[in-house]
């Protein structure tokens, strides 16, 4: 059996990973050019998705606000079907920890919805919040409609001018919400005492919570 140069067997190595890199991006910039979907609503329900770090730390800050009747952890953003926690966090699926925002337009706007978004992370941060960083954790706002789009863009712009740096948030077309696994949900209410609720969760949600107080509902305050 012939056996490859080191050099040869690295170069090949080197073309495959490139390889698998290009299809990747290939079918993630298909995502990012899709229409988007315009999910069901009703006078009192409709559904927004945003994407800001950990699921569990954005879950309880939308939680918190009036009008939002529950906030779902999932995965959306990416070019796979059926992501899982442990696929995602292989960076290789292109979906970021999401969640599913259902609340009632007669007590909260989209609008409203957004500048929680914005007035809850790190705006400067790449990939990531806090501790928790990598493709899967980076910031996407995602639109169902050229209306919502023009009202990120908007505020991206008047943001980016007041704070004098870029903002590091992707604007995506909603394509697909996928439910994250069980015991991702309600990850605060469902386990206190856990360290990283105690340490960035809680931190997180409060600080959100002194900025916005006039948001938030009684039962959280």
């Amino acid at each position: 059996m012939k056996i490859l140069n080191p050099i040869a067997l690295t170069f090949i190595i080197c073309l495959a990973f490139s390889c698998e890199n290009n299809a990747q991006n290939t079918k993630q910039q298909a995502v990012i050019n899709a229409k988007p979907v315009q999910t069901k609503a009703t006078k009192t329900e409709a559904r927004a998705y945003f994407a800001s770090g950990c699921f569990w730390c954005v879950e309880s800050i939308y939680e918190s606000v009036i009008g939002v009747k529950e906030a779902i952890s999932g995965y959306s953003g990416g070019h796979t079907k059926n992501p899982t926690y442990a696929l995602s966090n292989t960076g290789k699926t292109g979906h970021t920890e999401a969640v599913e925002v259902i609340y009632n337009p007669q007590e909260v706007s989209f609008e409203t919805l957004v500048d929680v978004y914005f007035g809850s992370q790190d705006l400067k941060q790449t990939n990531g919040q806090g501790p928790d960083r990598g493709s899967q954790y980076r910031s996407v706002i995602f639109y169902q409609n050229d209306s919502q789009k023009q009202l990120i863009e908007q505020k991206i712009n008047t943001l980016t001018k007041h704070l004098g740096h870029p903002i590091s948030v992707e604007v995506y077309p909603f394509q697909k919400f996928w439910v994250a696994e069980d015991y991702h949900q309600n990850y605060k209410t469902c386990n206190p005492n856990s360290g990283y609720i105690q340490n960035v969760s809680i931190p997180r949600l409060n600080t959100f919570k002194a900025n916005f107080p006039e948001l938030i509902k009684k039962s959280e305050k």
